[in-house]
């Protein structure tokens, strides 16, 4: 079982930034992306995805959470992460458009 401090600005980070879900839904939503516009889109949806993963693990009883404080920053590493995601699947990686 993972111990989740009141605050630990490590381990916030780290699971902010690592979160394979945030990892996934931030790349494939950017690569999907026709729009520079969506990129802020598909890093929320990301960072709110790794979140769920986060909040769902901990209810299950995988993660040990003892006290509340971590959280906005850990979406708010998400979100960053997230959006180096999106980018790189927007611009390395983008989805091939159908033809007319």
């Amino acid at each position: 079982m993972i111990d989740i401090n009141p605050f630990d600005p490590q381990t916030v980070v780290l699971l902010g930034a690592l979160n394979p879900v945030t990892i996934l839904v931030a790349f494939l939503l950017g690569r999907k992306a026709d729009q520079w516009q969506k990129i802020p889109v598909a890093a929320f949806a990301g960072a709110f995805a790794g979140f769920l993963l986060y909040w769902l693990a901990a209810t299950v009883g995988i993660f040990s959470i003892h006290a509340l404080g971590g959280e906005a920053g850990m979406l708010l590493v998400g979100f960053v992460s997230g959006l180096i995601w999106a980018l790189v699947g927007y611009f390395i990686f983008p989805a091939k458009k159908a033809a007319p």
